[in-house]
């Protein structure tokens, strides 16, 4: 009897300290401290492999065809598993719901880095690309729900800064790790974090659950996975070496026929379904939907172009892993340095404004890409990145503060999701069809370079014949070696000349994708609203 009375008032000084521990007024910015944990790994991942690219399609002798999937594959899960994280939190509580998914990404990161082929490798990808998926609108969700709207935008600022964070040092530490030790390495550094952030969500976050739970749209879920799988399988491969039909073979028409039926039966369900898995009614509100736009449009851009550039460090320039990724150094910090600052903005003048000079920024740092050469300068290279470091810090927080404003906060899981997931499609279509072009351009490029080699003209002849006195003189061997030598010199900086030209396009192309974010931005609605100390601009819907 005693022994129960202890143990009830042991209970509830317990509930009382964790009641105060919850209503502090430092508590909310715990709890975003330890969403960035998440955010920061989520992103990481995404940045991380990018420099790794070229190891691995050393180590597994692949090609771009095939090493794009490991980003692809990511991105894609991600996208797929974003619209789900909205019922998985309202149905078993938003911290069980960040905890898993926190520890799902990090077996999936051990997986990876005990892959034993590209196969593996891909198939643990999308491991961890459900674990992102579930974990960043919920992490999102989590902090919108205890910041209040006049405090949401300063908020939304230092959350990206853990995505800026990992966008600079991601590449960086992905490049050391390389060089150092082995490309599985870039793997195992997530699972400390991963354990010390489950461990950090269990000790600070209070649960969170709404009072109704809807059912799961099976349905949805599953045609949404068939439709934008299969697309991103007819994009990636419509040129592919092993694709002798090209865009009209029949493995490229069945995946294209099977992604519009799923889409039409994605549709249908949605539109009938009293819970479906995307709210698509969201999209009812103006500014959301034409924010979605600009995140669509902006991922195919960004993400896509981010795939390049360090191949074209690494196989155009010879840098080395940790070379290519120290230049991405500076994006995170400028960012970090940026986003505060502008959601502090967004919260005093119009959002249009910084997110149109983010915009621009970044269309002007792919446009500057585009004149890429063997002979580029690092100055040059650093030049388009600082502009991409100011411009995606103006960009995402200004973007959130118009798209999310306006919706009620019972509805911000499902509303978060649908704004990540269009940001993560665009990713994926952008590395699909970027990794695409890629090739398709390379092999434009080598044929038209060597048609323009004539090998009986007297200017190839003294150079094939000066190239074969040095192969001699390095090398040894007869005549006849050394002439094969220098043929072989010949075709190997046609072929070189004909991937950095196919990448200036590429970025040329990503360039264009991403100024075309303004468009919807101007169309975004916002007016004054008085107040007794100044103005503050508030949505319309």
């Amino acid at each position: 009897m005693f022994g129960s009375k202890r143990k009830s008032i042991r209970g509830t000084a317990v509930n009382q300290i964790s009641s105060l521990h919850h209503e502090h007024s430092s508590y909310k910015w715990w709890v975003l401290g330890n969403v960035m944990i998440g955010t920061f790994m989520a992103v990481l991942d995404a940045t991380i492999v990018d420099v790794s690219l070229a190891k691995i399609m050393a180590t597994f002798g692949i090609g771009v065809d095939t090493v794009k999937w490991v980003a692809t594959a990511y991105l894609l899960v991600f996208a797929v598993m974003l619209p789900t994280s909205g019922w998985i939190a309202d149905h078993f509580g938003y911290k069980k719901t960040y905890a898993t998914a926190l520890s799902l990404f990090t077996l999936g990161s051990l997986l990876c880095s005990l892959s034993w082929n590209e196969s593996a490798l891909i198939l643990f990808r999308i491991i961890q690309g459900a674990g992102a998926g579930l974990m960043m609108p919920v992490g999102m969700a989590i902090v919108m729900r205890e910041f209040p709207p006049e405090r949401r935008g300063i908020a939304l600022g230092f959350w990206t800064i853990a995505a800026a964070a990992s966008v600079s040092l991601g590449p960086t530490l992905g490049g050391y790790l390389i060089d150092n030790f082995a490309w599985h390495s870039i793997f195992d550094v997530n699972v400390p974090v991963g354990v010390i952030g489950v461990f950090a969500t269990m000790v600070i976050q209070r649960e969170y659950k709404t009072l109704t739970s809807r059912k799961f749209d099976l349905i949805g879920f599953v045609s949404m996975a068939i439709f934008l799988s299969a697309l991103l399988i007819a994009l990636s491969d419509g040129n592919a070496d092993w694709n002798t039909g090209g865009w009209t073979s029949p493995f490229i028409v069945t995946c294209f026929t099977i992604s519009l039926i799923g889409f039409v039966v994605f549709m249908i369900a949605e539109l009938n379904t009293k819970h479906p898995l995307i709210d698509l009614s969201l999209l009812k509100n103006f500014n959301f939907a034409m924010a979605n736009v600009v995140l669509f449009i902006f991922g195919m851009g960004m993400f896509g172009s981010t795939f390049l550039l360090p191949l074209y460090l690494q196989n155009g320039l010879g840098y080395t892993a940790f070379q290519a990724g120290s230049l991405f150094l500076p994006i995170g910090f400028l960012q970090a340095t940026m986003s505060p600052i502008a959601g502090n903005l967004a919260d005093k003048v119009n959002p249009k404004i910084p997110a149109s000079i983010g915009i621009i920024l970044l269309a002007l740092s792919l446009f500057v890409n585009h004149f890429l050469s063997l002979f580029s300068e690092t100055s040059s290279i650093m030049i388009s990145l600082y502009l991409r470091g100011l411009g995606m810090g103006w960009i995402f927080t200004p973007l959130s503060t118009i798209a999310l404003s306006g919706i009620p906060r019972e509805r911000m899981a499902q509303a978060s999701g649908l704004y990540n997931v269009l940001r993560q499609i665009g990713g994926s279509f952008g590395v699909a069809i970027m990794g695409t072009l890629l090739t398709d351009r390379t092999i434009f490029h080598t044929t038209i370079y060597g048609q323009a080699v004539n090998q009986y003209a007297p200017v190839t002849k003294n150079i094939l014949s000066g190239l074969s006195r040095f192969a001699q003189h390095a090398a040894g061997g007869t005549i006849a070696l050394s002439s094969l030598r220098a043929n072989a010199l010949i075709i190997y900086n046609i072929n070189l000349q004909a991937f950095v030209s196919a990448v200036d396009d590429d970025f040329f192309i990503a360039s264009l994708i991403t100024i075309l974010c303004i468009v919807p931005i101007l169309f975004l609605r916002y007016k004054k609203k008085k107040k007794a100390n100044g103005e503050k601009f508030v949505a319309m819907d």
